[in-house]
């Protein structure tokens, strides 16, 4: 693809991107209004907002030293390993705010994630078929 034409590609590509976002995503008085909106149905928009971002944030705080053990030669070592401990502290924290958000009991969250497992995976293994067949309704 010449310059020019990958210029115009990806002004074409914009268009798009804009044309598919939401009013919300991209104009900020639509996204306080939706704020409102959510906040009178009595959703903690502030926590909520806080544990998804912080969520994703963290995930990929821990992600990032995995990635460099196996892709970089960073040591498999106590500081490393340390180091992995504190950011699943920091997701956990987060996850906190999420349960917190949603009104949710943190064992009934994890009762429920078994629930869903177990259901997955008849007879308690993994397998490949289930993985990538799941039933209907399997989120």
């Amino acid at each position: 693809m010449m310059k020019e034409e990958a210029k115009e590609f990806m002004k074409n590509y914009a268009t798009f991107v804009d044309g598919v976002t939401s009013t919300a995503s991209k104009d900020t008085d639509a996204f306080v209004d939706r704020v409102k909106e959510l906040q009178e149905q009595g959703v903690d928009v502030s926590r909520l907002l806080t544990a998804s971002e912080g969520l994703s944030a963290e995930a990929g705080e821990f992600t990032e030293i995995p990635k460099k053990i196996l892709f970089q030669g960073k040591p498999y070592d106590e500081d490393n390993v340390f180091h992995m401990k504190r950011e699943l502290g920091d997701i956990m924290w987060y996850w906190m705010q999420a349960c917190i958000a949603l009104n949710l009991d943190p064992v009934d969250v994890i009762e429920e994630n078994v629930r869903k497992l177990e259901a997955r995976w008849e007879g308690g293994s993994f397998d490949v078929f289930l993985s990538e067949n799941r039933k209907e309704g399997d989120l």
